[in-house]
């Protein structure tokens, strides 16, 4: 086989995209989006650049690309609630993960959560929201939540990605890891409550509570759930409290 073949193979070869990623993800660890060039990436990886771009389209999506397989690396530390784990030590647990994550990986933390834009997430951010609604399906189930599953959600992730870019920006021997903490129970003592709502009084929690448990009936037809479903997210909603 001669060089041009071997060459050819390499590139269209089931390991290139692979390949291609963890030398990109390496170049955006130790140099910042700045060193996450296709030139710089096409010799780290051995190809040309127009296999980057036949592989990924265009630099932005291979920046999405990167921080995405960064990112599922992150996912893997994480699991659902195991039988009996306190669903409120999961999402503590959680938050030291994510903070953790944007710390030592500031660079593809930027990249998820750094360039919002309405309508549009990066795939890797996306994944952490999925898990982070399961985590809130959770307490909701169990009657800890005194907000909507929607609004604890986006209350975790404000607090979280405020956190490590607050911290990020803070010279790295002067940080105050404590904040974390600190932030982290704020948001905790504003979406949870110690007592699941079923014996606690509150018609907004135990909406909540039952909302997230509504599939768990077969008492309804599909449309009834639907309906239901509805009325409970109203009554759930900020403001929804009744007298």
């Amino acid at each position: 086989m001669d060089q041009a073949n071997t060459v050819e193979e390499g590139e269209n070869g089931p390991d290139a995209r692979q390949r291609i990623l963890v030398c990109a993800a390496e170049l955006l660890r130790h140099g910042g989006r700045e060193a996450l060039t296709t030139r710089a990436v096409a010799t780290a990886a051995g190809v040309q650049q127009p296999t980057i771009y036949r592989l990924f389209g265009d630099k932005d999506a291979l920046l999405d690309a990167v921080a995405e397989y960064g990112f599922l690396a992150y996912l893997k530390q994480k699991s659902p609630n195991e039988p009996g784990q306190d669903p409120i030590d999961a999402l503590r647990a959680g938050w030291d993960l994510h903070v953790g994550f944007g710390l030592a990986n500031p660079a593809i933390f930027s990249i998820m959560y750094g360039d919002p834009r309405p309508g549009k997430t990066s795939p890797a951010a996306a994944k952490a929201v999925d898990f982070l609604r399961q985590r809130m399906r959770l307490l909701a189930a169990s009657g800890r939540l005194r907000v909507s599953e929607e609004r604890a959600a986006n209350l975790i992730r404000a607090g979280g990605c405020g956190t490590v870019f607050t911290l990020l920006a803070m010279p790295e021997a002067e940080r105050d890891l404590d904040l974390s903490i600190v932030a982290r129970e704020a948001v905790l003592a504003t979406i949870i409550t110690q007592t699941p709502q079923w014996k606690a009084s509150g018609v907004v929690s135990a909406a909540i509570a039952l909302r997230a448990t509504l599939s768990e009936t077969n008492a309804l037809t599909a449309s009834e759930q639907r309906l239901l479903s509805e009325w409970l997210a109203r009554i759930a909603a900020p403001g929804g409290e009744v007298s």
